[in-house]
């Protein structure tokens, strides 16, 4: 190990710092992990401007609860966790609110949360990219329709972000139960693009 690699100092170290009252330690936690806590709460509330409150508040909560981080788990699962509580208190507020004012938005217009796999681009057609590009919007409308739980085990597990013990952690269920719903998510989508006409999807 370099003596540049032995200078960063890992988030315990940082954890450790900030409890003792460095302020700045704490900073640095929040640079780097707020990327994800960010999608974390996106997964949930679906929106940029209502997960990025969820950051703030996750950071806020996080900082008054230090004290008691005592190491169980990484500092990062235990971050997301507390990420993922206070997303899921604000969609259901969201949800409340929306169904008093209006039917439900539609969801396939963020495409930063598309866990479909995009085709390479290559030799495509013009034909072939519309098809590819309405099959996106197809899948995205049919992960709305899922039940909560496996399209928020399903939209975690397709952001490429977390492990499987981190999201397990969030939605605190065990890892195999995550598993399932995982795989559960995508046989059932299967199942509606193929009623769907999307043999190949």
């Amino acid at each position: 190990m370099s003596a540049s690699e032995k200078a960063v100092p890992t988030d315990l170290e940082l954890v450790h710092r900030a409890q003792a009252g460095d302020v700045d330690a704490f900073g640095a936690l929040v640079d780097r992990n707020r990327r994800a806590v960010f999608r974390a709460a996106l997964a949930a509330v679906r929106s940029p401007d209502e997960a990025d409150e969820v950051a703030q508040e996750t950071f806020v909560t996080a900082f008054e609860k230090l004290r008691h981080f005592r190491g169980e788990a990484a500092f990062r699962t235990w971050l997301l966790a507390i990420a993922w509580r206070k997303a899921i208190d604000r969609r259901k507020g969201i949800t409340r609110w929306l169904q008093r004012l209006a039917p439900a938005p539609p969801m396939d217009e963020d495409e930063e949360w598309d866990v479909t796999e995009r085709l390479p681009a290559g030799d495509r057609s013009q034909e072939d990219a519309l098809i590819t590009a309405d099959l996106q919007r197809k899948v995205r409308k049919l992960i709305a329709t899922l039940p909560p739980k496996l399209r928020d085990a399903l939209l975690l597990a397709g952001s490429g972000e977390y492990s499987y013990e981190q999201i397990a952690a969030m939605l605190k269920i065990p890892v195999g139960t995550l598993k399932w719903r995982v795989s559960e998510a995508r046989r059932v989508l299967k199942q509606k693009l193929a009623a769907a006409g999307y043999e190949r999807g």
